[in-house]
């Protein structure tokens, strides 16, 4: 009886260490790396894109002469993630809280020339990769925004300002 109560002892042991060594290693705007937990009611999160919250690029594939009007489509091996906040953000960082009844966070591009959201998230530090089927512009400013789903009149978006870049490709493969 002793050794399986010293044994569940040292599995509490290990299992409250593995939840502080999550949470210890912060990435970007103060969010908790500890995953993958569910997107549920109730809580404060950060999109990412490409791994940041400040400061992301979306690469997109785009030939020929390119002009304020080009569109291409996103590089493959780019994502999405959103991340639960543990301690403080930066001040420019859009957080969002995903009210009474969010499970996911559906994630639209703001500059996207579709209207369907790009992918649903169900779970924090799951990298969901953007596809590749939709349209960007070539260059310059724009917005992902993280949508608590379903959404409730608590909920809060969170934004992320990324920047588009231009990477031509060969159309000829």
């Amino acid at each position: 009886m002793r050794s399986r109560h010293h044994r569940l002892r040292s599995l509490g042991t290990v299992a409250a260490l593995a939840v502080l060594g999550g949470t210890v290693g912060l990435s970007s705007a103060g969010a908790a790396a500890v995953s993958p937990l569910p997107v549920g009611p109730g809580q404060t999160f950060v999109g990412q894109v490409n791994g940041v919250t400040i400061g992301a690029v979306v690469k997109v594939g785009c030939s020929g002469v390119v002009t304020p009007a080009s569109v291409g489509h996103p590089l493959a091996g780019q994502h999405v993630s959103v991340q639960l906040v543990s301690g403080t953000t930066p001040a420019s960082a859009t957080v969002g809280y995903t009210g009474s009844s969010a499970n996911g966070d559906v994630v639209n591009f703001g500059n996207a020339y579709s209207t369907a959201p790009v992918t649903e998230i169900k779970a924090y530090g799951l990298a969901v990769e953007i596809p590749q089927t939709i349209n960007l512009p070539c260059n310059g400013p724009g917005t992902v925004a993280f949508v608590p789903a379903p959404t409730s009149h608590t909920a809060q978006t969170a934004l992320v300002d990324v920047t588009f870049v231009s990477v031509g490709v060969n159309p000829g493969g």
